[in-house]
């Protein structure tokens, strides 16, 4: 079992930037491929962003490409997503989330998931 908790949500005006973390417990972190999902009112889940074990890979979806980066820290069992030039249509609930080896870029592939923050952009 894996335990993730989200940080760092809030409200930013247009043009701003967040980071967000998300601090895992459990079994070996170093084991999973970490990704961020969002949900905005009304639509459904959507992948972000993800990371391989190692972080030496990345992948995003094309609208937050060159304005989002993440990372992970395997000594500090945490990953984040730095997110700037932010967007009004980026406002949403973001997730953490973990898999099992492969990278999570879809929700049926996902093995655990936090319990999201909330990201609201102004216009």
């Amino acid at each position: 079992q894996v335990q993730l908790v989200e940080s760092g949500g809030g409200l930013v005006q247009a043009g701003g930037s967040l980071r967000l973390s998300c601090a895992a417990s459990g079994r070996t972190f170093s084991n999973y491929a970490m990704g961020w999902f969002r949900q905005a009112p009304g639509k459904e889940r959507e992948f972000v962003a993800a990371i391989n074990w190692s972080g030496g890979s990345t992948y995003y979806r094309d609208s937050v490409q060159g304005r989002f980066t993440m990372s992970r820290d395997n000594a500090k069992n945490t990953v984040c997503l730095q997110m700037n030039s932010l967007k009004p249509e980026d406002t949403a609930v973001y997730y953490c989330a973990a898999r099992t080896g492969a990278i999570p870029d879809r929700i049926s592939v996902v093995d655990y998931w936090g319990q999201g923050t909330q990201v609201t952009v102004s216009s």
